[in-house]
């Protein structure tokens, strides 16, 4: 799948459960920048991605895609945004290709030539034949990723299908380390990696038909296409290597844009071209975004991935020196930041009531388990006073009001008005229409 066309099916996606279908084909054409005929065709490779990787269409064939992403991704414990990786990186004759030679390794250890043969003659007509030199590319990069492996002996090599992870194992085993893949790849990020290992064990368990043993609902839609830039990033930073790339901020309409050809259907894109040294990616498990954190026009900046599209790699790699002097400085302007916040420090000073008739302390065990590094400073019998020092208010702000009638901000000042301004407001929510009522 092209990078450009990966970009838009993403934001694709990420509009279509965010919206339930509500948008008109226009509305939706116009919010991601693209025209209806963009949308429809894109609409269509998502649907052929559907019957063809996931290998099952809605029991309504007729069905609108929207109406299957709206209707049934909260029944399934599998998240259906994932079906978009097993597509992603493979073109429609390497998929042929690479299906056809997986399925003779299963079977018994083929050299390269007679896998040629195999995929001679077991390719449609319309897609053109592989050489020897794309086969063996092919071999190369399935022993690389851990897919096959290369039988002892000389030349000619001989290949054969690495399952060695499941065949040591004991049934037993087996489904454990199921249900161990199953659980991290619900609750730990990155995720997508343990989603198709868990989807590999449960193939080989035969477990499709089975009822599973954990049910979760997965609400965080970004954090897994989100993914599809993470590794990216996390390479760039690793090699110290500039980037540059097309954005689009949570706030403007738009968000996607596309490379129009056709100038007749040229348009004035939104997004913003950025180009920055990446330097951290940060992952916000409240609200499950992932942020870009880099060095550009001499100061730290901070982007949401998922308004990030059309990265490309832009210049040579960083010196090492001054790389490291970078990431000193992010370390310094993100030492006391709750998230990514890089604002004024701030002290903030909030008193936490102790739960009344219970034995167990949970708002206490809750404050030391999330409270970073506060600390409390007071405690008596009804409650305790906890300080930290964060940059700005504003992302601490959600935690502390989480607690709802159990927490009391004192300082500072500002933030103890805006916390009465709010619940003041939700006060009035709640006052009776009528006196007499």
């Amino acid at each position: 799948m092209a990078k450009e066309s990966f970009d838009k099916e993403v934001q694709f996606l990420r509009m279509l459960v965010l919206t339930s279908g509500a948008y008109s084909r226009q509305q939706f054409a116009q919010r991601l920048g693209i025209s209806v005929h963009t949308f429809d065709k894109t609409l269509r490779r998502l649907k052929d991605i559907v019957g063809t990787v996931c290998q099952q269409l809605p029991e309504a064939q007729g069905r609108e895609f929207a109406d299957m992403l709206r209707f049934n991704y909260y029944e399934s414990v599998d998240p259906m945004l994932l079906f978009l990786y097993r597509a992603k990186s493979v073109k429609e004759s390497e998929s042929y290709r690479l299906s056809l030679m997986i399925a003779a390794l299963q079977q018994r250890s083929h050299t390269a030539m007679e896998l040629l043969d195999v995929c001679g003659g077991g390719m449609p007509g319309d897609i053109p034949m592989p050489d020897e030199k794309t086969i063996r590319s092919d071999l190369r990069y399935l022993e690389d990723v851990g897919v096959i492996r290369r039988d002892g002996g000389g030349r000619p090599y001989r290949y054969a299908i690495h399952n060695r992870l499941v065949d040591d194992l004991t049934e037993e085993e087996r489904i454990d380390l199921y249900a161990f893949v199953d659980v991290m790849a619900n609750t730990q990020v990155p995720s997508v990696q343990g989603y198709l290992l868990r989807d590999s064990l449960k193939k080989a368990l035969k477990l499709q038909d089975a009822a599973e043993p954990f049910l979760y609902r997965y609400h965080y839609y970004s954090r897994i296409l989100d993914e599809a830039h993470l590794f990216t990033l996390l390479q760039a930073i690793r090699e110290r290597r500039t980037i540059s790339f097309l954005y689009f901020p949570p706030k403007k309409r738009q968000s996607y844009g596309s490379k129009n050809t056709n100038p007749l259907f040229e348009r004035e894109s939104e997004g913003k071209q950025a180009k920055m040294l990446p330097l951290k990616v940060v992952y916000d498990h409240q609200y499950g975004r992932w942020y870009l954190l880099g060095y550009a026009r001499q100061d730290i900046v901070k982007y949401r991935v998922e308004g990030i599209t059309q990265i490309i790699e832009d210049g040579d790699a960083t010196d090492e020196p001054l790389f490291a002097e970078r990431m000193e400085l992010l370390e310094l302007r993100t030492r006391f930041s709750w998230l990514i916040d890089t604002g004024r420090a701030v002290l903030v000073r909030a008193r936490f009531f102790n739960p009344e008739g219970v034995k167990a302390n949970f708002v206490r065990e809750r404050v030391e388990l999330q409270g970073q590094w506060g600390e409390i400073t007071e405690t008596t019998d009804e409650s305790f006073i906890y300080e930290i020092t964060v940059n700005g208010t504003t992302e601490i702000k959600p935690w502390l009001r989480s607690f709802g009638s159990s927490c009391e901000v004192l300082e500072p000042i500002q933030l103890r008005r805006e916390f009465i301004a709010e619940w003041k407001e939700l006060q009035a929510y709640y006052e009776p229409v009528r006196e007499n009522l």
